[in-house]
């Protein structure tokens, strides 16, 4: 990668760097712009080692208090300028608006960010382009539920209003499911990144069909590019659990420019006016249909499967997005294979494991690029309601759609946890 710090020089403050967000820090280096990071770095806002190394300047900040976190970030502009500010992770994509507005860069529009987080500000703003969406409902309360769950009617989907990682998402068939699927939502406690839930959710109508994402940047000018598309493989429902990714979707080239032209339009609806977005999707018989979008790069090491399958670094255009360097001054890299994919480990009913099968001879397969746990050997398994039930994962190539989906049986079955 061409480093271009003689040119462009500055400073990038990115705001907790956690998933696909820490790979904004590299990229940042890459294009020759030193990095500052505003973190916690504290509880399950620690930063994790593996990105540390990467940074130039770490502010111990509460990034879950807006007003500490403004004030840390205008005395850095102050004392040493800011070229641009990202958010590292989702949540903070509201925040990092405001501080970009207020320091008088690049971001996108105070009016427009509550409509790229909050879910029900999201359909609002889709229904009002005349964009199409699923039949949707607001509620807060159980009483509120029940008529949600009659104006959307049955299959539907509870999701929280505001949330990620497919946390709480699940489908009810009746009304005593979904009033049961809202208790266990409004019952927890857990803290994700310092925030508890606070009990908002929408109802929307079940759509059926396969679900993609597609990966793409608003430059610094406003051009909308789409990079790629992401074949979703999701678990067993009630529940949305992403067991894997593939990088290409198997799709038509009808079918493609369909996708590319409905979330162009998702785009510029919902005031995506600078950086990356990941925009989810069900693919229906006569059309695509907005899951949600996030105005950040896709995690689950998308933004990798979609170097190594396109050549073309999402964490890159992202920064240049931000900073106001063109695109063209990003140096676009060649695809390393036709397709790149990743695979979730998971131990469906299982609590702990003590030993693992088969993860050796998946290593040393040449296909398989990296294969890792994230849980060690008597940790707790969370239920297999969501993304923290993932055990590891194996992110591989190969030469096809369908090869990649046959190795990812074959992960499936190969390797086992006991």
């Amino acid at each position: 990668m061409t480093d271009l710090r003689d040119a462009h020089g500055g400073r990038v403050l990115v705001v907790e760097p956690m998933s696909s967000g820490a790979a904004l820090l590299r990229a940042a280096h890459d294009l020759g712009l030193e990095t500052v990071v505003a973190s916690y770095d504290d509880a399950d806002r620690r930063l994790p080692d593996r990105v540390r190394g990467d940074i130039d300047t770490l502010v111990t900040v509460d990034t879950n208090d807006e007003g500490a976190l403004l004030r840390a970030a205008t005395r850095l502009h102050a004392e040493g300028g800011l070229a641009g500010v990202l958010p590292g992770f989702e949540f903070y994509v509201p925040v990092v608006a405001r501080i970009a507005a207020g320091l008088g860069l690049a971001g996108l529009a105070e009016e427009s960010v509550d409509q790229v987080r909050d879910k029900t500000s999201m359909r609002r703003r889709i229904d009002a382009a005349g964009l199409r969406a699923p039949r949707h409902a607001p509620a807060a309360s159980p009483a509120e539920l029940e008529a949600a769950a009659g104006h959307v009617g049955f299959p539907c989907v509870l999701k929280p209003a505001d949330s990620a990682g497919s946390i709480h998402v699940s489908r009810a068939d009746n009304l005593a499911e979904l009033r049961a699927a809202y208790r266990i939502l409004a019952d927890d406690q857990r803290l994700d990144l310092g925030r508890r839930l606070d009990g908002r959710v929408l109802v929307e109508e079940y759509l059926d069909g396969p679900e993609v994402s597609v990966e793409g940047c608003v430059s610094a000018a406003g051009q909308i590019t789409i990079v790629a598309v992401t074949s979703k493989l999701l678990g067993p429902e009630p529940y949305f659990v992403e067991l894997g990714h593939i990088v290409q979707a198997e799709l038509t080239g009808t079918q493609r420019r369909t996708v590319e032209s409905y979330v162009t339009d998702v785009v510029a609806a919902l005031g995506v006016t600078v950086g990356p977005f990941h925009c989810e999707l069900r693919l229906l018989a006569d059309g695509p249909v907005l899951i949600e979008l996030g105005a950040r790069m896709g995690g689950d090491h998308i933004p990798e499967l979609v170097e190594i399958a396109t050549g073309v670094s999402l964490p890159h255009l992202a920064v240049a997005a931000h900073v106001g360097l063109d695109p063209r001054d990003v140096p676009l890299g060649a695809p390393r294979a036709k397709h790149a994919a990743i695979r979730f480990f998971t131990a469906p009913g299982r609590t702990r494991y003590r030993t693992t099968r088969g993860l050796d001879a998946l290593r040393a397969r040449p296909d398989v690029l990296d294969a890792e746990l994230y849980l060690r050997p008597g940790d707790e398994i969370p239920p297999d309601h969501d993304f923290r039930c993932r055990i590891g994962h194996a992110l591989y190539t190969a030469d096809s759609y369908a090869d990649a989906l046959e190795l990812g049986h074959l992960i499936d079955l190969g390797v086992s946890f006991d």
